[in-house]
């Protein structure tokens, strides 16, 4: 799956609940250590997730934090490492399109 192709539906899924494209790339640069340049590289370059994970500069020491059900998968027992980051994002994603503050999005 092309994260590029995912990508424009995270953000409509944002902005249906009055957040931003900006708060969704927040939210992606602080998981995958990504700078709002190399972001927008990866999206240009049309990399898939597996890529997109593998090139990503270094996941955020908190992301154990994420906890919970997303997309009918309880995120702490899925084993398979990309998986696993693929629901790290739509889980983010989720909380913000909730209504969650940034600041507990971001486990601060």
């Amino acid at each position: 799956m092309i994260f590029a192709g995912v990508y424009p539906h995270y953000i409509n899924k944002a902005e249906k609940k009055n957040r931003t494209k900006a708060e969704v790339d927040e939210i992606i640069c602080w998981l995958t250590g990504y700078t709002l340049e190399s972001l927008q590289n990866q999206i240009d370059t049309k990399v898939d997730f597996e890529t997109f994970f593998e090139q990503a500069p270094q996941l955020n020491e908190n992301v154990s934090k994420i906890k919970g059900v997303i997309c009918g998968y309880r995120i702490e027992e899925i084993e398979d490492p990309l998986m696993k980051k693929v629901r790290y994002l739509d889980k983010l994603i989720d909380e913000l399109a909730k209504g969650k503050a940034m600041e507990k999005i971001l486990r601060k």
